[in-house]
């Protein structure tokens, strides 16, 4: 059985990541990537839909110590995809990974000090011990999305696609097609399919709050001309992080004028005839769910050019022809792409014990957002949900590599974080009313109310949390493996 001192799991964007850091500031310890699937690139290998893209800017989403050189800040799928490989290829990362290794169990052994990862490919099975685990394999489960089973699904005699599984051979040129939901999903897919299909209606059961963007950076296009490319990269990044906190912490002190603003906006892209109460008030304030972007104003083109509706109801049941809404209404299709969500996993669905007893996640604490109370040499990366995941993702891998130096500095081979003895109220991991986190968010771990157990979703503070808060802080408790003798 092969071990490793660190074992990161996911080559997506945050496992690579993970290991370049682990390469810069780790150098003396080992490590391999163990990937489920057979290629590089996680969300961005997985999703293939029309139009896919980010929905962060590529100067806070893109890696810290990568810059990213594309014209376009807000970025089509493919383009990332690209970084992130070429990110591994570059920096030898993609020698350390193990494709088609599944993680499906983790047992910690306190006596020995190791995780033993069990995995599974092709039906066979497969282990490796480590004595540090990073999962960094996301926040959603890869096996499908949240499909609705709506009532007559099985009468509809055209095709029915979700957004997390596209099919190769789907051809919907000159075709109506209705795109059920109205999340960041699918206002990328509707005007991308409108190009080519005969219409598109986006149908909603309530609105999201659509923001418009320019897909291009001027102000970062201007700099990288005059300045080199890492330091261009650098302020426009300090820039655009600091903007979406101010916006962020706007929306929170003052929601109804940024409401009020954010929908004036949509007015002035839509005109004074559109019924912008209907279709794009929602009934949340902002940042209660994650901004839906629109680059470019792509989505309120193709309304404006009659190639897009959108119509907000409910839906009765699926028909032959299409779909039968509760109004009485019946909208004719030809596909209908159910983009009605995800499904959230914790820690990619792997079963996890701790000397033989099995972790529940749901009732530990997390610690600085990336480990768990009473879970051993275990981090996990997640993003934030009111900035680019490649924000928090890096900041956990760099406090990771800090806390093995430390641990190997002082000869420690354990690191727990451990809850104070007094009781200390939790709080849900996300404060995100968004379906699919409110569907899924009793497997999640809590939060607590105080430092290092309370989720900040704040660059700036986690930041000197994570880079220079000391790591001996109290509630990481360090120690030895204790042999007995027999």
């Amino acid at each position: 059985m092969e071990h490793f001192d660190v074992i990161i799991v996911g080559a997506g964007l945050s496992g690579i990541g993970a290991a370049y850091h682990l390469q810069k500031h780790c150098p003396d310890r080992n490590y391999a990537i163990l990937e489920a699937r057979e290629a590089i690139g996680g969300t961005w290998d997985l999703f293939r839909y029309p139009g896919i893209r980010s929905d962060s800017d590529m100067f806070t989403l893109g890696y810290s110590f990568r810059p990213w050189v594309e014209a376009k800040a807000i970025a089509d799928g493919p383009s990332i995809l690209n970084y992130v490989r070429r990110t591994a290829s570059d920096n030898g990362i993609d020698r350390h990974i193990r494709f088609g290794q599944a993680v499906v169990r983790a047992s910690w052994s306190s006596a020995e000090a190791r995780w033993t990862v069990e995995t599974e490919r092709g039906g066979e099975g497969g282990a490796f011990t480590c004595s540090f685990l990073l999962m960094c394999s996301g926040y959603y489960d890869y096996a499908g999305g949240h499909d609705p089973d709506f009532a007559g699904r099985a009468e509809f005699a055209g095709r029915i696609v979700h957004p997390q599984h596209w099919p190769d051979d789907l051809d919907y040129a000159g075709k109506r097609v209705v795109v059920i939901g109205s999340g960041a999903t699918a206002v990328t897919i509707v005007p991308e399919m409108a190009r080519t299909a005969a219409h598109v209606t986006m149908l909603q059961r309530s609105p999201t709050y659509v923001v418009s963007r320019p897909a291009e950076d001027r102000i970062a296009n201007g700099l990288r001309r005059v300045l080199p490319a890492k330091l261009a990269y650098g302020l426009v990044r300090w820039k655009n992080v600091l903007l979406g906190m101010l916006f962020f912490n706007l929306a929170r002190k003052r929601p109804e004028k940024t409401k009020a603003k954010l929908i004036g906006l949509v007015g002035d892209q839509l005109g004074p005839d559109y019924d912008v109460a209907r279709h794009f008030t929602p009934d949340y304030n902002p940042w209660d769910q994650r901004l839906c972007l629109v680059p470019d104003a792509d989505l309120f083109d193709a309304i404006n050019a009659k190639r897009v509706s959108v119509v907000t109801d409910r839906i009765a049941r699926f028909t032959p022809g299409g779909i039968r809404l509760e109004s009485g209404a019946d909208l004719p299709a030809d596909v209908i792409v159910t983009a009605t969500g995800l499904k959230l996993a914790v820690l990619g669905k792997a079963a996890f014990f701790v000397d033989g007893a099995r972790v529940d996640f749901a009732k530990t604490i997390s610690y600085k957002g990336m480990m768990f109370s009473g879970v051993p040499n275990l981090a996990s990366a997640f993003g934030y949900t009111n900035a680019s995941w490649t924000l928090k993702a890096d900041l956990t891998s760099a406090y990771v590599c800090r806390l093995l130096n430390h641990m190997k500095a002082r000869g420690h081979a354990i690191a727990m974080p451990t809850l104070p003895a007094e009781p200390m109220e939790a709080a849900p991991w996300l404060d995100f009313t968004s379906g699919y986190v409110q569907r899924s968010l009793a497997l999640f771990p809590k939060q607590g109310t105080r430092k290092p157990w309370r989720i900040h979703q704040n660059y700036l503070r986690d930041l000197m949390l994570f880079r220079y808060a000391p790591i001996d802080d109290g509630a990481m408790v360090f120690s030895n493996p204790q042999f007995t003798s027999a």
